[in-house]
């Protein structure tokens, strides 16, 4: 097939799909691994997993943030995709509909 085409369903399903795994990180935060101090039986290694949670947490974050921005784009990619052609399909229909006037494939 010649030309360019986008598939809006696919476009559509993949911002979809990247929000449902945002929420799905939602179900399980990493301070669900970070216990008590005492809960390790050692200073030192508690110190370590709350430290490895804390770091863990911001990477997640930033993650989660950075999938909710290309969500938002493809989402607006969609958007601007339909938008277009509809524009195209009023502005071919309104040719077709023409009763008079000069013929458009002459120019």
């Amino acid at each position: 097939m010649d030309g360019f085409r986008v598939d809006l369903t696919a476009l559509t399903s993949a911002s979809k799909g990247v929000r449902d795994t945002i929420d799905s990180m939602n179900d399980r935060k990493v301070s669900d691994i970070d216990c008590p101090a005492d809960a390790f039986g050692h200073d030192r290694l508690a110190t370590t997993v709350g430290e490895f949670c804390n770091r863990w947490n911001k990477g997640v974050t930033n993650l989660a943030d950075d999938a909710r921005e290309v969500s938002a784009r493809l989402d607006g990619c969609a958007k601007v995709y339909l938008q277009t052609d509809e524009a195209a399909r009023a502005h071919f229909e309104g040719i077709v509909q023409r009763s008079g006037g000069d013929d458009p494939a002459a120019q």
